[in-house]
């Protein structure tokens, strides 16, 4: 028997719902949090709690930055995180976990490339193979943000390549990935939705351009919704685009359990990513 994870992205996907429905299917919230603090990089905490979507109650997962380590337009310029801490959930917000990074940091702020972000991520103490999974992931989105900037990987700077709270997401994933060890990951198409979005630079369509770029260079297969809005970032995409090896009808399999990750958005559908973990013969 394989162990397979199905992602199913009817409502797209990004880092913090990714976290949100892995740690749903029962990842183990203490040792996950206790290997993000593996990491030797100051000024965030991670919160896990539950939101509900149109009737779903999802896992939610909120990175959140604790200090000056950013401006403010650095912080949330980004088409990414531009809306990373707004809530609307349709019920009320609670969280049980909670992890807080509060030591001193003594730079107004830091900008980090591809390479500074390998860097941390080789410094920490996490697993080998999560380690690798996290460089690929990032490296899907250093190389998109490069091309749709027109600059080199070493001029990418870490403000474009999304905050702190992406890299959270990204090294998150992997060590959930890490923790739950499926043998193969498989997805659905990928849903986006359309129109503009704003970021710094003004308004730009949706799919962005970073996410475009990424499906492009992974052959991800994907599908524009009726939903005037973005639903999946450039981190979701780095996220699928690395993990799953075909999209398409979920395979035959024995069902063992669901997860939901919850969006911070709103949409006429529910915000939220499942997955769902299963059993294939060999």
């Amino acid at each position: 028997m394989k162990k397979v994870l199905y992602f199913d992205c009817f409502a797209g996907i990004s880092g913090d719902m990714t976290l949100g429905a892995l740690i749903d299917l029962g990842a183990d919230k203490d040792k996950f949090l206790e290997e993000m603090n593996k990491l030797n990089v100051e000024g965030f905490e991670i919160k896990i709690g539950t939101a509900v979507k149109n009737g779903i109650s999802a896992t939610d997962v909120d990175v959140i930055l604790t200090n000056g380590e950013f401006d403010d337009h650095e912080h949330h310029h980004d088409h990414e995180h531009h809306h990373a801490h707004e809530h609307h959930h349709d019920h009320d917000h609670h969280h049980d976990h909670e992890h807080h990074h509060s030591r001193e940091h003594h730079h107004a702020h830091v900008h980090r490339n591809f390479y500074d972000v390998s860097k941390i991520i080789n410094e920490s103490s996490i697993s080998e193979s999560a380690k690798e999974l996290a460089k690929k992931i990032f490296m899907r989105v250093a190389l998109a943000e490069a091309k749709v900037h027109g600059k080199t990987l070493e001029e990418v700077h870490f403000h474009e390549v999304g905050a702190l709270d992406s890299i959270v997401d990204i090294i998150g994933t992997a060590v959930l990935i890490d923790m739950i060890k499926p043998d193969k990951i498989v997805s659905s198409v990928v849903n986006d939705g359309h129109g503009f979005i704003m970021c710094q630079h003004g308004k730009i369509p949706v799919p962005v351009p970073a996410t475009m770029e990424i499906f492009a260079q992974a052959g991800v297969k994907s599908r524009s919704t009726d939903i005037e809005n973005e639903m999946v970032t450039p981190t979701g995409a780095a996220i699928i685009a690395e993990l799953a090896e075909s999209y398409g009808n979920r395979p035959e399999m024995k069902i063992t359990k669901t997860g939901y990750g919850a969006g911070k958005r709103n949409f006429e559908i529910p915000n939220v990513l499942r997955v769902v973990m299963g059993e294939i013969d060999e």
